[in-house]
């Protein structure tokens, strides 16, 4: 099984943030620090997803004829930031597991009492 991420509700929420605080165009940021940190083909394919999204809808913006029929454009970045903000706070991030008790070491007798002695005669 490949690397876990764990990240808590903070870091999740100010991944967010930088996505919405900059209108979408450094939505391949947090998608970027994923695919580095855990190395999944899966989050690579997502990374390139959107920086494929932001080289498209950056020509097309160019592209389109400068008239305010542009929508459609807006839409589509809308949509992209919400599927981005459900991604990175529900699906790539994994839970923080529970810390176990550390096995093998022995409790530390009672004082006055030999270890193994349990009935105090």
């Amino acid at each position: 099984m490949g690397k876990r991420l764990e990240a808590g509700w903070w870091q999740r929420l100010a991944w967010v943030a930088l996505v919405w605080a900059s209108l979408g165009l450094l939505i391949w940021v947090p998608f970027l620090y994923i695919a580095i940190r855990r190395n999944r083909p899966a989050d690579w394919c997502a990374f390139g997803s959107f920086v494929l999204y932001e080289i498209v809808s950056m020509s097309w913006s160019e592209i389109l004829p400068h008239d305010d029929s542009k929508a459609g454009l807006g839409l589509i970045a809308i949509l992209t930031l919400l599927t981005a903000t459900v991604m990175l706070l529900f699906a790539e991030f994994d839970k923080k597991t529970p810390r176990q008790p550390q096995y093998g070491t022995a409790p530390a007798p009672h004082p006055g009492q030999p270890y193994g002695y349990p009935y105090g005669r």
